[in-house]
């Protein structure tokens, strides 16, 4: 398992706050039989460690009206690789980036508000990296699953 290395109870801890992120030190110590005190130092010894990396609100894009999500697979001349990661991550339409296996390979993912938007990022960004060597996007209809940090 991923997380062999957590003893018992921080894996019990972790289960609870993949299941529900907002719940209190208190409730979390009820379930596993600690103290308010002692789950907040487990919580912020994992925190410190970067096992826990983040707690944050998901929006489903789909359920915005009008809302356009893509998946693009990029494939880049390495002396172009560095500086299309930078232009990507730099675009706030952009909501992922993967480094891929394969022939330099990026995987993107771009929500915008509505097609227009989505079709002059396109025109003003994916269109014109450098080193771009072959572009494939995939338009989400649906979102059937989608699975959120890692799963115990």
């Amino acid at each position: 398992m991923f997380l062999d290395h957590l003893d018992q109870l921080d894996q019990k801890i972790v289960k609870l706050l993949i299941h529900n992120a907002r719940m209190s030190y208190s409730e979390i110590g009820e379930m596993v039989g600690l103290s308010r005190v002692a789950v907040k130092a487990r919580i912020k010894a994992m925190e410190d460690k970067g096992i826990i990396e983040e707690y944050t609100t998901i929006i489903n894009p789909q359920k915005i009206s009008g809302a356009v999500s893509c998946y693009f697979e990029l494939e880049v001349k390495p002396e172009a690789l560095e500086t299309v990661i930078q232009i990507l991550n730099d675009h706030n339409t952009v909501t992922q980036i993967y480094r891929v296996t394969g022939q330099n390979k990026l995987h993107v993912h771009a929500v915008a508000a509505g097609q227009e938007e989505m079709e002059q990022f396109l025109k003003s960004t994916i269109d014109q990296l450098p080193g771009t060597i072959e572009v494939s996007c995939n338009m989400i209809l649906s979102r059937i699953k989608d699975v959120k940090g890692l799963r115990l």
